[in-house]
């Protein structure tokens, strides 16, 4: 057992827990050799001048009322008026259930080991709470040095304003060394906040923390990140905070200035030595100090989440109402047009000119329920109804074996009878030899490029909606699995700066940060289920058609492929769930993820464009996904070494360009250009006027869309321009393009993009759906190729 009464002391304080045993240590007379103690009762508000050696240890005894129901602030400021920077004063406060510590002139650190030196400190206690009605509670300030002689001034304050009112805005002042913090309770029947801090300055930086109500608090810039949630500031902050949170129903909002504003966007400050100076010299910062306001207002109900999510159900689904709607409507005009067709002696109407109107001038469809949306049941068509649309005479070349109504009608199918695989088919390689004869006449048809067989290309554009499947599954899988450990790692230490949301507008739901910018993704996912659903539709009728051997399916209109529109349908839902998983955290490293898909549907519509009249010859879909993830890969490239890169992006732009002038002449002259001795492609300089003099019209739906189509994308982009965040920049600057919610408290411009993109996204696929159902009753020797 210890013999002396100092060691059995020293035991006694290791029995207790190590808050108290502090504070006993702190508070008792422990013996202090030849050191001179001056105790004295001090008040609030008065200023204290004072000295301190290495000799003599003051000790500040303040007592004050705490109420259970009322929390005040108390605020200790010290200033050091000697210039002792290798021998600072050591001040600690004692109180009730804590010790708050720090010395004077108070070292911070920067990057790279840089120390900078504050000579006025204050600091806000921590206050201890009571169950009594009224208490009074003592607090000690202890000042000792090494020192020889050090003067100060210390004085205690109450902080006015300690807790904030909701929707109550309120000043102050902060800096490196005085930070400030403020308490917040929650009132009854609100369950989540926000917390904005703005300022007319941008620098210096600062730090907005939110803590539980505990001892101690974590304000300064060395440990304002231990605890809680924090966000680093420029002009705007802003954080939701959830009462579930907070066991306590309040929490602390802690200010605090950066001694460096490089995590901001700022330089680095200049950091001079003198001349003889240690490296190791602090360097002292001046009056490096910044205005804030705060206001905690309400965040929105769980009864705006309800609505929010009603709302953006029912803007897609209508579109589901829409289209069942038109389908009707297709399908009795059909019925009532084909009533009067049997009511006729014949198909047509004689004009007297001895020319005869086509059935598709008097609306008839040239099978039943074909049209955009249509859900009919398909019916019979025969082929009397197919008519030479432009006369014989008005045909500008001659074709071998030109087609009759009589023989076209006798003709057999297309389609081969025999089992041809796709790999003993090469369409690329097969029709360099039908070039080569199809180029002697003076305009291409259709007809000329659609000689394949037809189960080996349906088989081929197939292939297009299994690979681009495939490719979904095995992108979104990781991609998932990311985001959500991106969004766990948010949720445990509390660093907002990792996702660039606009906090302004972040609702958050469950584990979810931002639920409504991953709600407003929605629409992609139910359009582009839409529009699989019509080209099912749109395939069974046209393959019945096929089975009943009907003329206008076998021998007219563009041939029907319909594995490139479900490669599109799918894109677009894939396009969706990666954009929303993009949102569930956006940032730098997983930009790539809302972007791949945007690539995808580009790429496929531009091979549908291509496919439209050239049916024969479009792509295998290993080259064009081969070529899609090359794209896809410069713009990783781009993300990563593109940020303020301008040699970067000449040299890209000038591969762009090339490639693009090359691609784009090797598909329009099939693999058949050279330039001409005025540098000019030789062949093909007459096709571009052939839209123009063939006399195509555009139906009323599909000219519908085209109309409406136009009018979304420009408001969509409108809303994608407003940029409400940017991870090329800080965070911190990225949240100066932070704004409020603009539709039902819940969505901002962003969520407006993604609803009016997913609406034009779809009504563009619907335009090259749609686009050439004019030409349906026209063989297909009589639509010219462009």
């Amino acid at each position: 057992m210890p013999g002396s009464g100092a060691a059995a002391l020293a035991w006694a304080l290791l029995a207790l827990p190590p808050a108290l045993s502090l504070a006993l240590s702190l508070s008792l007379p422990l013996p202090r050799g030849d050191r001179q103690v001056r105790e004295k009762e001090a008040l609030f508000n008065t200023t204290y001048t004072d000295w301190v050696d290495a000799d003599l240890l003051n000790i500040y005894a303040f007592n004050h009322s705490v109420r259970r129901n009322r929390t005040e602030g108390v605020r200790v400021s010290v200033n050091v008026l000697s210039d002792h920077k290798d021998l600072p004063i050591l001040f600690v406060v004692r109180q009730k259930e804590a010790v708050v510590s720090f010395q004077v002139p108070l070292i911070l650190r920067g990057l790279y080991q840089r120390k900078y030196a504050y000579q006025e400190v204050s600091r806000t206690l921590c206050q201890p709470q009571t169950k009594a009605e009224v208490e009074t509670q003592h607090f000690y300030v202890d000042v000792s040095t090494l020192s020889q002689n050090a003067s100060y001034q210390l004085r205690v304050t109450r902080v006015e304003n300690f807790v904030l009112r909701t929707d109550e805005r309120f000043s102050f002042n902060a800096t490196a060394a005085q930070p400030q913090y403020f308490k917040y309770e929650f009132p009854e029947g609100v369950d989540s906040v926000i917390v904005k801090v703005t300022s007319a300055m941008a620098f210096p930086c600062s730090v907005i923390s939110i803590q539980d109500i505990l001892c101690p608090v974590y304000d300064l810039d060395n440990n304002v990140a231990f605890i809680g949630m924090y966000q680093t500031m420029t002009k705007k902050a802003a954080i939701t905070v959830q009462k579930k949170d907070f066991p306590s129903n309040s929490f602390y909002v802690v200010v605090v200035v950066k001694t460096e504003d490089e995590a901001c966007g700022g330089p680095l400050p200049y950091y001079p030595l003198a001349k003889n100076a240690s490296p190791d010299e602090p360097m002292d910062q001046h009056n490096r100090q910044k205005m804030l306001e705060v206001m905690v207002s309400p965040a929105i109900t769980s009864d705006a989440y309800v609505s929010s999510m009603l709302f953006c159900l029912g803007i897609f689904l209508s579109f589901y109402v829409l289209t069942l709607v038109i389908a009707c409507w297709e399908s009795c005009r059909h019925k009532k047009r084909k009533g009067l067709l049997a009511a006729m002696d014949s198909p047509s109407l004689d004009t007297g000119h001895g020319r005869s109107i086509p059935d598709a001038f008097l609306g008839h469809s040239p099978y039943d329920s074909y049209g955009y949306g249509s859900f009919g049941n398909g019916s019979s068509s025969s082929a009397e109804g197919v008519t030479d649309s432009v006369g014989s005479a008005d045909v500008p070349y001659g074709y071998a074996g030109e087609r009759s109504l009589e023989n076209v009608a006798g003709r057999p199918r297309l389609d081969s009878l025999s089992s041809i695989e796709e790999d003993d088919y090469d369409t690329l390689a097969d029709i360099d030899y039908d070039k080569n004869v199809i180029r002697t006449k003076k305009y291409l048809c259709v007809a000329d490029l659609a000689r394949k067989d037809k189960r080996v290309l349906r088989k081929k554009y197939q292939i297009y909606f299994w690979n681009i499947a495939t490719i979904a599954v095995f992108y979104a899988l990781p991609v998932i699995q990311l985001v959500i450990t991106y969004q766990t790692v948010v949720n445990v230490t509390g660093n907002q700066d990792i996702c660039y949301y606009n906090f302004l507008c972040a609702h958050p739901l469950g584990n979810l940060s931002a639920f409504n910018n991953i709600l407003s993704n929605l629409g992609y996912v139910l359009l582009g289920l839409l529009f699989l659903l019509i080209i099912l539709q749109r395939e069974i009728n046209y393959n019945r058609a096929l089975m009943r051997n009907d003329t206008h399916a076998l021998e007219c209109g563009i041939p029907k492929h319909f594995g490139l529109f479900y490669a599109m349908g799918t894109a677009l839902m894939m396009e969706g769930l990666l954009s929303a998983c993009y949102h569930v955290c956006p940032n730098y490293t997983n930009f790539q993820f809302d972007t791949s898909f945007m690539y995808m549907i580009a790429g496929l519509c531009m091979l549908k464009l291509y496919q439209k009249r050239h049916p024969d010859i479009n792509a295998s879909a290993y080259s064009a996904y081969a070529c899609l993830a090359l794209v896809i890969f410069f713009s990783v490239v781009g993300v990563v070494f593109g940020k303020g890169n301008t040699a970067f992006w000449i040299v890209f732009s000038v591969i762009h360009i090339v490639a693009t002038l090359l691609l784009s002449t090797q598909l329009y002259y099939m693999g058949r250009w050279k330039l001409g001795s005025n540098g000019a492609p030789g062949h093909g300089e007459h096709h571009q006027l052939v839209a123009l003099r063939s006399g195509e019209r555009i139906q009323l739906i599909p000219l519908l869309c085209i109309i409406s189509t136009s009018v979304v994308w420009g408001f969509a982009l409108f809303f994608f321009f407003q940029g409400l965040s940017t991870w090329q920049k800080t965070p911190a600057e990225s949240r100066e393009h932070n704004r409020d919610c603009i539709l039902l408290d819940f969505f901002d411009d962003h969520d407006i993009w993604h609803f009016l993109s997913s609406i034009a996204m779809f009504g563009s696929f619907l335009v090259l759906l749609t686009l050439d159902d004019d030409l349906d009753c026209v063989q297909r020797d009589k639509i010219y190729v462009f």
